[in-house]
């Protein structure tokens, strides 16, 4: 198993069986009971870049982002961020990964990247099913990746599906800075999502790499990534591996495993927002 399959494994280990937790109203409480930051506050996202919050957006810190993670049957994790919509309807996490500059001048293969996708994917559930896990499936682009030079953002969604047939979408962002990436994952769902991107898109107007941290601002002898753009769709340096056989970074690589695959791994989050909206205080 290459390492980039075996990494997809690694994090789709981590996916989620929340169906426990729809059942009853005490883990909903404890979720509303964290330290939600809203407006005026701005959300200070691993010191990297800041997001304001205006009347329809909340935010947890690195700490009860792991305790919102957690509730939800996630493994525990650091250094992430959580933006919500108030009645939580949909949900975002932000981690900064720091890697160097990313290059921004590869055209995007959308048709290559899918099939190299699908076969690690492949490969991932083999090994689900194995230790008795449920299955998730990519299925394909629910909006194939493109890029604006402009905002320095990278987009693309994919459609998953479960065991049951449940279809999901996690709509992944890339916001590339000086030294490195900030990975945002928008948790959402087919029928949803066209609202939930716009709701999303408009908090992303109020997130700004703090001074000294845009890509505008590199400076020569920053670190430089050593991978492109399409790469960053597979998994950032874990692709880098993959192709150079660096089985010596694979313990690294599987701390942050989520953080680079979040997509696959926030899939078993979708839904979510259904059962919040049902259990509104």
């Amino acid at each position: 198993m290459n390492i980039v399959k075996r990494i997809c494994f690694v994090t789709l280990l981590m996916c989620l069986n929340f169906g426990s937790f729809a059942q009853g109203d005490a883990a909903f409480k404890k979720l509303q009971a964290l330290d939600w930051k809203q407006a005026p506050l701005k959300g200070d996202i691993s010191g990297k870049a800041t997001i304001k919050l205006d009347g329809g957006l909340r935010f947890l810190d690195a700490y009860n982002t792991n305790e919102f993670l957690t509730l939800l049957g996630n493994l525990p994790q650091t250094n992430s961020f959580a933006v919500a919509a108030n009645d939580l309807r949909w949900f975002s996490v932000f981690s900064f990964v720091e890697e160097g500059l990313v290059p921004d001048d590869e055209k995007i293969d959308a048709n290559a990247l899918l099939a190299t996708l699908k076969e690690n994917n492949i490969a991932a559930a083999d090994e689900r099913k194995a230790r008795g896990l449920s299955g998730l499936f990519l299925e394909g682009w629910f909006i194939p990746p493109r890029y604006d030079p402009e905002s320095k953002r990278l987009e693309f969604a994919t459609l998953l599906r479960s065991d049951s047939g449940v279809k999901n979408v996690n709509f992944s962002t890339k916001l590339l800075g000086r030294r490195g990436f900030m990975n945002a994952v928008l948790v959402s769902s087919p029928e949803t999502l066209d609202a939930d991107i716009k709701e999303f898109k408009t908090a992303l107007r109020g997130y700004d790499f703090v001074q000294g941290e845009r890509y505008s601002e590199w400076k020569q002898g920053d670190k430089v990534a050593a991978y492109g753009l399409g790469a960053l769709v597979l998994g950032g340096a874990a692709a880098v591996a993959a192709k150079k056989g660096l089985w010596a970074v694979l313990g690294g690589l599987i701390a942050v495993a989520w953080k680079l695959l979040a997509g696959l791994v926030l899939a078993a989050f979708a839904g979510l927002g259904a059962i919040f909206m049902k259990k509104k205080p």
